[in-house]
């Protein structure tokens, strides 16, 4: 009789289990890694940050792509961060604390508020955020850059192979700029700080105030990439790279401020003007050479030239070391996209 009732015990136990396990999700999740959800009003919000700058409406097929692309990085990144939390890299408070910190200093509290309600977030949104992404760096610093090495053989041998690209048909000059613009923020990725100007008297006072800034001897390089509003070289810290002479010489009024300089040295403002109204002025502009480089063919003894091509080669291991990193993570990773499952059973119809 025993052994009836413990039968039957087991028999309800595996029933009930077969039934946890085919339950589908539960109400407002899209996806688990790991058993950790991923709610569906994470990919909402993001989905419909996207579309605010946009105007145009997405077909239905459109903004089911958009969300799984949105529900594809935030799987991407809760994997990643998984695994910095078992290595104990997660950000902790501190480091939370300073980056905010930093990210406030060009304001008051006010204006701060007022650019966190603009940008339709939190405070709280703000620090997840940049917990992120600090973990993040925190875990590809411990496991992608610390493994890769550029020997000397490694720069020579690209040397050799590459010299063509050392060869300058004319002389150059290695700029960085700081840029202002009077025309309204189309978005909030200028620069670290999000800080745009919004007219012209706006433009001209922040731009006077980084000059002043420079002169006292502040960093160009942070300067650019908390200040200027040009995406492209911002993040880069103002860096143009190598420009040819002649090619500079279109632009007079540019050309004539940075020929005169020595290395290390910035151009007083320049201003330009409004594209679509060249009576008014468009915007100011700081620049700063960084070196020339005479035209002929450069040498391997260049410390420049071996510099570049260190910094090359270290940013293509360093693509390719993530790229197959992720792909590892994402492999060892239990995920379950019940978006993709929804999508693909609503269209397969």
């Amino acid at each position: 009789m025993r052994k009836i009732i413990q039968s039957s015990a087991l028999l309800v136990l595996a029933a009930f289990a077969l039934t946890a396990c085919n339950r589908g999700p539960q109400e407002g999740v899209v996806a688990t890694v790991n058993g950790k959800p991923i709610l569906r009003a994470d990919v909402d919000k993001l989905y419909n940050e996207q579309l605010s700058k946009n105007p145009q409406q997405p077909s239905p097929d459109e903004a089911d792509t958009l969300r799984l692309n949105i529900l594809h990085e935030l799987i991407g990144e809760e994997i990643v961060e998984q695994r910095a939390a078992k290595q104990n890299l997660t950000a902790t408070d501190a480091e939370v604390d300073a980056k905010i910190a930093e990210m406030k200093a060009p304001y008051n509290e006010e204006q701060f508020a007022a650019k966190l309600k603009a940008s339709n977030q939190t405070l709280d949104d703000i620090r997840h955020i940049e917990r992120r992404s600090i973990t993040i760096d925190k875990l590809l610093n411990k496991e992608i850059n610390s493994r890769i090495t550029v020997t000397d053989a490694d720069v020579a041998d690209y040397f050799n192979a590459h010299k063509a690209e050392f060869n300058l048909p004319d002389n150059e000059l290695h700029l960085a700029q700081i840029i202002v613009t009077s025309a309204p923020a189309k978005d909030d990725n200028n620069n670290l700080q999000n800080n745009k100007a919004n007219s012209e008297e706006d433009a001209r006072k922040k731009i006077q105030a980084i000059k002043i800034r420079l002169d006292s001897g502040e960093d160009f390089g942070t300067i650019a990439m908390n200040f200027s509003e040009n995406p492209t070289t911002a993040p880069n810290g103002g860096d143009m790279g190598l420009i040819p002479e002649n090619a500079l010489k279109q632009q007079p009024s540019v050309y004539a401020a940075v020929s005169k300089l020595h290395p290390g040295q910035d151009t007083d403002i320049i201003p330009f003007p409004d594209q679509n109204d060249p009576k008014h002025v468009g915007g100011y502009a700081i620049f700063r050479l960084l070196e020339k480089a005479a035209q002929g063919q450069r040498d391997l003894s260049d410390p420049r030239v071996q510099q570049a091509i260190r910094q090359q080669l270290h940013d293509s291991r360093s693509q390719l070391l993530k790229g197959a990193y992720f792909e590892m993570l994402h492999d060892q990773a239990k995920v379950e996209n019940y978006l993709a499952e929804q999508i693909f059973k609503n269209s397969a119809k």
